[in-house]
């Protein structure tokens, strides 16, 4: 497996919940590009539409050697999972305003890109002041007992 990005912010910004595995649809320079690992997914998010679950706002970089059958860097890409978890992240987004967020995008042993998705809570101001303190002490009391 092979990651091509990563969301850090995103376990800074959200308390994630659970994780799954979901297939992309793309087309042939999107791709190229993903292998290039010119892609962003900073402020991208998933959302179920029509019995379908799409990503938006994630950035993949046009291929330069693509010519003028190159992509939309922006446009929405479908999301391959199974109807069963698809209606079950329908209710769990809509029931209890959580939000389904991408951590990472790789590429699995069968050279197919795959997208690591969260169902997240965000956190609020006050929360992520607490873990960032929460952090530190484990830090400091790991450096504590390492020189002892």
């Amino acid at each position: 497996m092979k990651v091509i990005a990563q969301n850090r912010k995103a376990k800074h910004d959200y308390d994630i919940l659970e994780t799954y595995e979901a297939g992309i649809v793309l087309q042939g320079s999107e791709i190229k590009s993903i292998r290039e690992g010119k892609v962003n997914l900073k402020d991208s998010y998933a959302k179920v539409k029509d019995g379908e679950l799409w990503l938006y706002d994630m950035h993949i970089s046009p291929y330069d050697k693509a010519s003028y059958f190159n992509h939309d860097p922006l446009r929405p890409r479908k999301l391959l999972l199974h109807k069963k978890e698809i209606i079950r992240l329908m209710g769990k987004v809509n029931e209890r305003g959580l939000t389904l967020i991408p951590l990472k995008i790789y590429i699995n042993d069968r050279g197919r890109a795959k997208v690591e998705l969260a169902l997240a809570k965000g956190r609020k101001l006050h929360d992520k002041r607490r873990e960032i303190a929460e952090r530190d002490l484990r830090r400091e009391i790991e450096r504590a007992l390492k020189y002892k």
